[in-house]
């Protein structure tokens, strides 16, 4: 048994403990595991040796005999396993990072959001609470799509079990204006990116090494997704949060490139307060105008982020993009030169 397996097993454990005040019986754990985690079978002793894992790492559980047999619980001071002191100011923080986790409303990441915040309201002296409520009518968060994955809820637990199984993962793939097509990918992990949840996986059909195989498919174009009976070997070669860091966008494909982009001062200003990499260089030419550095895998992410800034930014390099970004400029001169009406 791979021992991630172990610890996501044995995390469920504990997940069902809270929730439970009077405890389960080892079948009773068992059968709330297989369910919650789509397995298909799994002993009782397996069970038996997690909670034996777990109270020997310090997690207060406790077991005791009564009319049911022997239970197994959470002892009454776990509830959170230790109290927790917040002040206005970290609520305030706490409240805003929740703010911005709507997108995931409906899915299991929300629930857990939803059941912590909850706790510490409960928590909250009736002071603090009321310094919180004003307080907070004077912040806000904007900009944030009305979207939510309420109806992916099913699709992310098969999708997150693959992930953590190492299990294949036949979807059924459909972009906007294609006919649906099937695949069968390898999960690698979940990514939230400007409100929209991506799956990062290998394709079992794409040839590669390494992260040049990996591919990012956005969960608003699942149709479908199922949990094969089949496995994959992790490719130790692919780092997930390396590979994630090398671009300006959620586009993925091939090897990152380097794109330098001309930016007026004014335009220089606004990506100063808006980057759009943690690791883009600027620097100052002779002339008064910036030089812009940056990685990306996809001329899209840059093309797009150049046209806002109109006159005030030129790509300078890779050539195909500054290709790209001249027929761009050819057509929407012909549709805006044609008469209307």
């Amino acid at each position: 048994m791979a021992r991630n397996e172990q610890l996501i097993r044995q995390h469920k454990i504990l997940q069902v403990l809270e929730r439970l005040r009077f405890g389960a019986t080892l079948e009773e754990l068992r059968d709330a595991v297989v369910d919650e985690l789509g397995l298909t079978s799994l002993h009782t002793r397996s069970i038996r040796r997690d909670i034996e894992a777990l109270v020997a790492a310090g997690m207060p559980i406790m077991d005791e005999e009564n009319q049911r047999g022997r239970i197994w619980k959470l002892s009454r001071s776990d509830r959170g396993l230790q109290k927790i002191a917040i002040t206005a100011s970290e609520l305030i923080s706490l409240s805003m990072g929740r703010d911005l986790m709507l997108p995931l409303v409906g899915t299991q990441f929300w629930i857990g959001i939803e059941s912590f915040w909850n706790k510490v309201r409960e928590q909250l002296p009736e002071a603090v609470f009321e310094h919180y409520e004003r307080y907070r009518r004077t912040l806000y968060v904007l900009g944030l799509p009305t979207k939510t994955y309420e109806k992916h809820q099913g699709m992310l637990k098969t999708i997150n079990r693959a992930i953590q199984e190492h299990r294949h993962l036949e979807i059924e793939y459909q972009v906007p204006g294609r006919m649906p097509s099937q695949r069968t990918l390898e999960p690698y992990g979940v990514v939230l990116f400007q409100s929209s949840i991506y799956v990062v996986s290998t394709e079992e059909s794409r040839d590669g090494e390494g992260t040049d195989r990996l591919r990012h498919w956005k969960l608003d174009r699942f149709n479908s997704a199922k949990a094969l009976d089949s496995w994959f070997k992790p490719n130790e070669l692919i780092d997930l949060h390396a590979h994630l860091g090398k671009s300006v966008g959620i586009f993925s494909g091939g090897k990152p490139r380097e794109y330098k982009i001309r930016l007026s001062q004014q335009a220089a200003h606004w990506v100063e307060e808006d980057p759009w990499h943690a690791e883009q260089k600027i620097e100052r030419q002779e002339d008064g105008m910036v030089l812009l550095t940056v990685m990306a895998y996809h001329n899209t992410e840059i093309v797009q982020r150049v046209l806002r800034f109109g006159l005030e930014a030129e790509i300078l390099e890779p050539k195909d993009c500054r290709d790209e970004i001249t027929e761009i400029s050819k057509q929407l001169a012909k549709r805006y030169q044609t008469k209307k009406g």
